[in-house]
């Protein structure tokens, strides 16, 4: 399918019911500056429908975003360098267990972390409450463009390593800038919700 319409539809708080959307959905976590909602822009072939920010922790609420009233592209809060209190950290992850116990219709949960760094215990903790509530994350290395060629199997090596990864996790590298990663993504969306070969305008 080509991606003909993609909008914000849906925005949940922490004392918001969450939706019962009917559609496959996709969720998104990772660390507050990881590159997530430039990861959905470049997925939907938006500039700036999900919101990005110098200021980590902007994203404080579950942002669902529907392609062509197809399916859902979820973006949950980010972690570890928020500049919130603890008590509203909490709140939050309880907001994103209850999205990950609830939801009839999520089909996959992609982990982004900086393909830059060794994975930090923030990471490590989100990977392992992913698996906690039953689902095993797919991980996708952000801002590959900041690395040398000679370095990212290096770095993704280390990825593993730090995370401890079971051995068939699916690790992509991904660029915000050339969009290297993009179409693997949507490839792999499209195997888990069935809808068919999506192909980027």
């Amino acid at each position: 399918m080509i991606i003909k319409n993609a909008v914000l539809d849906i925005v949940c708080g922490v004392t918001s019911k969450l939706p019962d959307t009917g559609m496959p959905e996709v969720a998104f976590a990772g660390k507050s500056n990881v590159g997530k909602s430039s990861l959905i822009n470049g997925l939907m072939n938006r500039k700036s429908l999900a919101r990005t920010s110098a200021q980590p922790g902007k994203t404080q609420t579950i942002n669902f975003y529907k392609i062509n009233d197809e399916m859902y592209l979820v973006d949950l809060p980010g972690y570890g360098y928020a500049k919130v209190t603890q008590t509203e950290k909490e709140k939050w992850g309880k907001m994103i267990e209850r999205y990950l116990h609830t939801s009839q219709d999520l089909k996959a949960v992609f982990l982004l972390v900086d393909i830059r760094h060794a994975p930090s215990a923030n990471d490590r903790q989100m990977y392992e409450w992913i698996l906690h509530n039953g689902y095993d994350p797919i991980i996708i290395a952000t801002k590959l463009d900041k690395l040398k060629r000679s370095q990212v199997q290096k770095s993704l090596k280390a990825i593993k390593e730090g995370l401890q990864l079971k051995k068939d996790t699916i690790v992509i590298p991904y660029s915000a800038e050339t969009k290297q990663g993009r179409d693997e993504i949507w490839r792999l969306i499209d195997s888990l919700t069935g809808l068919g070969t999506v192909k980027i305008k």
